[in-house]
């Protein structure tokens, strides 16, 4: 399923149709909120707890009181972060819009079994990692050397009218340097770092996304910082010399 109907440069809303009919354009201005619903009281008939505690604002309801939203309200609500994302990651250009297809047909398959335990966008960026993976695995296996985008991940780092030229072609390097140690990273570390740096989740969302315990994940990412930084050091001096 391939379509170009995503626009990076106007950052149209188009959700992927699932059932093979192409690309559906969204109306504009349509940007429906996420909603769940709950029911003032937290406790159950028995009086026993319920099975998750919540706190305002989190995104996350008790099990008992989810109600799974639909996935137009899903698509609409993460779009701009899963696009930015795959970005971010290194995904080659050419390739992104097919990536973020595939990360929307899998979230419209397995939205039924969503249950609400973190935030929709948590759960979708969890989905999005894996996607991503994919992705750098196949890339490998055909040698098509490395799977990096040539362009700085995120084009609002250099869409900055206040910023000189010199400044801008800086941002661009910055964010190929990003790239380039970002793909020498193994899938796991990658997946960690790309998360807490590039989309600042803390360490609790990103085990609920990726379905690690807590404390594998803070030694992923210290081990992930601890190889950026190895490799930054490894780039800079190489430039110097």
């Amino acid at each position: 399923m391939r379509s170009r109907a995503i626009s990076a440069k106007s950052r149209t809303l188009s959700r992927p149709d699932i059932h093979g009919t192409g690309i559906a354009q969204q109306k504009s201005g349509a940007n429906p909120s996420l909603r769940v619903t709950r029911r003032a009281s937290l406790s159950n008939a028995s009086g026993a707890p319920p099975e998750v505690l919540t706190e305002p604002g989190s995104g996350v309801v008790a099990r008992s009181e989810f109600v799974c939203p639909p996935f137009d309200q899903v698509y609409a609500e993460t779009f701009p972060a899963v696009w930015r994302m795959v970005r971010r990651m290194g995904v080659i250009d050419s390739a992104v819009d097919d990536v973020v297809q595939e990360v929307y047909v899998t979230v419209y398959r397995k939205l039924g079994q969503f249950e609400g335990r973190c935030a929709i966008k948590t759960w979708v960026l969890g989905i999005l990692t894996r996607v991503v993976n994919n992705y750098r695995r196949v890339r490998r296996r055909k040698g098509a050397g490395h799977a990096l985008s040539s362009v700085v991940g995120d084009p609002d780092l250099i869409a900055d009218l206040n910023l000189d030229p010199h400044e801008q072609v800086s941002r661009a390097e910055a964010g190929r340097i990003v790239h380039r140690l970002l793909d020498e990273l193994d899938d796991d570390k990658a997946s960690v770092f790309a998360l807490a740096e590039l989309e600042g989740m803390s360490v609790p969302e990103i085990a609920e996304a990726l379905g690690t315990n807590v404390n594998t994940t803070y030694a992923r990412l210290r081990a992930a910082r601890r190889d950026f930084e190895r490799g930054l050091r490894r780039l800079q001096a190489q430039h110097r010399g």
